[in-house]
Formats: C-alpha cells, structure tokens, sequence
C-alpha cells in the first residue's frame, strides 16, 4: 500500500483551516467509516469462509507463484480503489472504492484465517482475537499520538515507499528461492504498518479536506489491515 496524496478543490475547505468542531466531526465520520468497513470485513470474511470451494482454491494458490499472482492482482485492485477515493469528489464512487478495498482485503485473508483456524483445531477465537485486540491497541494509540500532539509525519512517505518496495522485492525472492521470510520480516513489516498509520493519520489532521473522509478511512483501514496481518503472521508462528 502506497502513500497517495489527495488533490483538493476550491470547492472544499482543507482540514486544518476549519474550526474544531468542523475537525471533530471530520474525525468522527472517518473513524465511524473505518469502523463500518471493518465490520463489513468480518461479514465477507465469514460467508467466504463458509464457500469451500474457494477457500481450497485460495489456499492451494499460496503454492509457487500462483502466490505472487495472487498478490499482483490484489495491489491492482487495492491501488485502482485508493486512487478513485482519493481523486474524486463523487461520493457513490468514492464509496465504491472503500467496498472494493474492503472485499479485496477478505478474498486477501483466507488463506491466512484458513491456516489460523487449522492450526487452533477448528476454535480460532484465541489467537485470531488476540492479534485483533493487539492491532486495535497498536492502532488507537498511534493514531492517539498523531491527533493528541498534531505532529506532521509526512516526512515518513519517502521512507515508507522504499520499505514497501524492499518488502515486495524481499517476498519475490523468497519465492524464487524457496526461503521462508520468517519472524524477522513480519516485525519489519510490522513497523512499517505503524509507520503508515502515523503518515495516514498525519494526512487526516494536516492534508486532507472536509468531503474527504471516506477516502481518510479507506487508507487508515488499509493501515490496520497490514497491522493486522503480521500481527497475526506472528501470533501464529509462536502457538
């Protein structure tokens, strides 16, 4: 996930020129929506679970480079969706985009939730539940950090680039030559995701503009995602 900047108009006030009941009601739209599309991740993500059929199919493409497929198309997907959010104005679209994230992200997680559920015997509420009140934690306080102090992380987009392409170019070589990326990359990966959640929420507080709020929630979502991910890549490595 890419940090993207959002290209405002006349026609909307920037966030930080606006009075602070106007920020507070911004905040808490875009909270509200990250709020609902994690929601609506769990839905999806429980009727895919229950579609056996697909379930096999995405975990027998974890194998060679069926994976990395896999992975090309679902950045096409997550890319295409967080510019249309954060290049429009028209809200149906922009609401589009978030649904489009959101469903990429539940087909992204099957093989993972799969694996987790194996692993626990078919009663994955431990481990899948502590990695998820761990992400929330990691996640309310950094974005605490950011909205409390109001510092500027913008400066974190160039370093936060090149992490991704070095991630990306590290799970490449992984599957080239068939070494497994361990506990190492997913702490790496780990920070990396912290890092994008200060430089989102940073974007929320300095950068963006006040229709711009289900776009704000789009690439924090994202953010908790990858927390999420390797949060629970490690979790698992250690039951």
């Amino acid at each position: 996930m890419q940090p993207i900047e959002y290209k405002q108009t006349p026609n909307y006030q920037p966030l930080i020129e606006v009075t602070d009941d106007t920020r507070a009601a911004f905040y808490r739209k875009a909270y509200a929506h990250v709020a609902l599309a994690t929601l609506l991740f769990i839905i999806v993500e429980t009727i895919l679970l229950r579609i056996e059929p697909l379930v096999e199919f995405m975990v027998s493409l974890t194998q060679g480079w069926s994976w990395l497929l896999v992975l090309g198309a679902f950045m096409f997907a997550t890319n295409y969706a967080e510019k249309l959010a954060h290049t429009t104005h028209d809200k149906t679209k922009q609401y589009l985009a978030l649904l489009l994230f959101v469903v990429a992200e539940a087909v992204i997680f099957i093989p993972l939730l799969t694996i987790a559920i194996t692993y626990t015997q078919g009663e994955p509420s431990s481990i899948i539940n502590q990695a998820a009140i761990m992400t929330l934690a990691l996640f309310t306080g950094l974005s605490a950090v950011v909205l409390i102090t109001k510092k500027d992380f913008s400066f974190l987009r160039s370093f936060l680039a090149i992490g991704f392409v070095i991630a990306v170019g590290a799970i490449i070589a992984g599957m080239i030559f068939g070494f497994n990326l361990g506990l190492v990359f997913s702490a790496g990966m780990i920070v990396l995701a912290a890092g994008t959640i200060l430089y989102q929420t940073s974007q929320l507080v300095h950068n963006y503009s006040t229709d711009q709020y289900v776009g704000a929630s789009l690439g924090l979502f994202a953010s908790l995602m990858l927390l999420f991910w390797y949060i629970l890549s490690i979790f698992m490595s250690n039951d």
